[in-house]
């Protein structure tokens, strides 16, 4: 049986930006599957499993702010010997969303072959051997892990300064109650695909929320 589990995220400021909007950024009205997936990866990525979130609850008042701010206008690659911020800045207006909290359900599947055999690493045979990749194992991973609020990477809600607090729950319906809203939210990014990774392609859905909770299991995923 599949295990779900649910993190409860909150942040100051949150940016989920509709790919529409060219050039100032606007925030979803709510926390995009692809970025709730993101925080569950910031806590505990393994190339053998792949996350799937099943539930979005939202805890707070949908809430907003204009801010301006400073972005620069360029990627850095490694064909350049740098990138000289005042050449490049843009200062950009943007939609965002304000004191936001979630509820945050997902699972996750075994993406490869759960047994590395040994005989893939010989070199490792003075050690012990390679130990297999289980559910079990990645289950009590992310449980201790979760518990104890490591991270390999801290997670954001959207853009990497809008850095966001997290921990487990193991009880969801202990907790507060999602906002007593139903709304329709609209087409609203669900992931993107990277079947070829030359040309990921943006993934949507018909996002709803009923009292407070957007139940993805339902969701159609069109392309």
């Amino acid at each position: 049986m599949r295990t779900t589990y649910c993190l409860e995220v909150r942040g100051d400021f949150a940016c989920f930006t509709r790919p529409e909007m060219k050039v100032e950024r606007v925030s979803y009205d709510v926390i995009t599957p692809s970025a709730a997936r993101a925080v569950f990866e910031a806590i505990l990525w393994k190339p053998a499993i792949a996350w799937r979130v099943t539930k979005i609850e939202v805890l707070k008042p949908i809430r907003w702010i204009n801010l301006r701010r400073n972005e620069v206008g360029s990627i850095a690659s490694p064909g350049k010997e740098g990138i000289v911020i005042e050449d490049k800045r843009q200062q950009r207006a943007g939609l965002f969303l304000r004191d936001v909290a979630y509820r945050l359900h997902a699972s996750f599947e075994m993406d490869r072959d759960p047994i590395t055999h040994i005989g893939q690493f010989p070199h490792l045979s003075k050690f012990g051997g390679v130990s297999a990749n289980t559910a079990e194992k990645f289950h009590e991973m992310f449980l201790r892990r979760a518990a104890k609020g490591q991270c390999i990477n801290q997670p954001y809600l959207g853009c990497r300064e809008f850095a966001c607090d997290f921990r487990l729950v193991t009880a969801p319906a202990v907790g507060s109650a999602p906002i007593a809203e139903t709304r329709d939210l609209g087409w609203m990014l669900h992931d993107m695909d990277f079947t070829n990774l030359k040309d990921p392609q943006p993934k949507f859905f018909r996002a709803v929320m009923e009292n407070g909770v957007i139940d993805l299991t339902k969701a159609e995923v069109r392309g």
